[in-house]
């Protein structure tokens, strides 16, 4: 019954730290416009449309944050094999981890608009030094937290995975998360603020997104406070809540049928029953919305 208790309480905690995690790798992701969105930013100056939005994508968000939490991990776990404390081994690697993000964005910032230069889209130095640091900083704190939880996972959990191969689930699972949720608030609802809601992206208007503020040009900041209201949070809430189910059916159910001779068989009808459950919701979502909104009717 300890056990258990135990359990319950570090599977809140490693879904706490994974609910931040996510909201953190969102608003990284779209102030520096990696993933599916950034189609458009790389298209705009082609189409005309010069911009100061940063343009960092090089890969998806899943393989990017594969990457840079499995370094973290691996750096992690090598230091704690050296007997140092489990918090500073944690942190070297997510510092480490952290840097390499930086070189990344800033080579692929660089390199991308390099490749815009014969369409009249200029390298800002200003945006170049500003959202860098500003992509780190976020990126510190979703890399940090999803591997501490890893770290509770492979050390109070018992997980039989080693801390890197933890990085990889997890890290992918991390940019999954964050590219699915938490794009389409960047991609549709601020690139294109000017279209009708619910009309999608006419192909006319394709590299036209929104390039001026309140105040003077948009830049990749402005997209990072609306990204930390609404993408971010609801990244945060997918991936949070991943985290917690999956350790939550295993904490509890492992083992429900063991006296039945379906040693480990629990949890896994425990996470069918648990998908089955949200393709239910997600149905009557979809059907709700459909009959009290309908499709989109342009105006007459």
């Amino acid at each position: 019954m300890q056990e258990i208790i135990i359990g319950i309480g570090v599977t809140a905690f490693a879904g706490a730290l994974a609910a931040m995690a996510g909201a953190a790798e969102d608003t990284e992701s779209n102030i520096g416009s990696q993933g599916d969105p950034n189609s458009q930013v790389q298209l705009a100056p082609q189409m005309g449309y010069t911009h100061r939005i940063y343009n960092k994508a090089v890969s998806g968000e899943p393989p990017a944050y594969t990457l840079w939490v499995t370094l973290a991990c691996g750096i992690a776990w090598a230091f704690t094999m050296l007997h140092v404390n489990a918090m500073l081994a944690i942190i070297f690697g997510t510092v480490l981890a952290t840097f390499v993000q930086g070189i990344y964005a800033t080579t692929a910032y660089l390199g991308r608009t390099a490749s815009l230069s014969k369409f009249g889209q200029p390298v800002f130095i200003d945006v170049l030094k500003s959202v860098t640091t500003v992509t780190m900083a976020h990126a510190f704190v979703a890399i940090l937290t999803t591997v501490a939880a890893c770290y509770l996972m492979s050390t109070m959990l018992q997980h039989p995975f080693a801390l890197p191969l933890l990085g990889i689930v997890w890290g992918l699972a991390l940019g999954a998360a964050g590219s699915a949720t938490g794009n389409p608030y960047y991609g549709k609802e601020r690139q294109y603020q000017n279209q009708k809601f619910g009309a999608g992206v006419p192909i006319s208007a394709s590299g036209n997104i929104v390039r001026y503020a309140e105040a003077g040009q948009r830049s990749s900041i402005d997209n990072g406070f609306f990204t930390a209201k609404f993408g971010g949070p609801a990244s945060g809430l997918c991936f949070g809540l991943i985290v917690f189910l999956e350790l939550w059916r295993t904490v509890l159910f492992e083992h429900s049928l063991d006296n039945w001779g379906a040693v480990g068989w629990g949890a896994v009808i425990v996470g069918a029953l648990i998908i089955v459950l949200f393709m239910i919701i997600d149905r009557y979502v979809e059907i709700w919305a459909r009959t009290n909104y309908g499709p989109y009717t342009a105006e007459a």
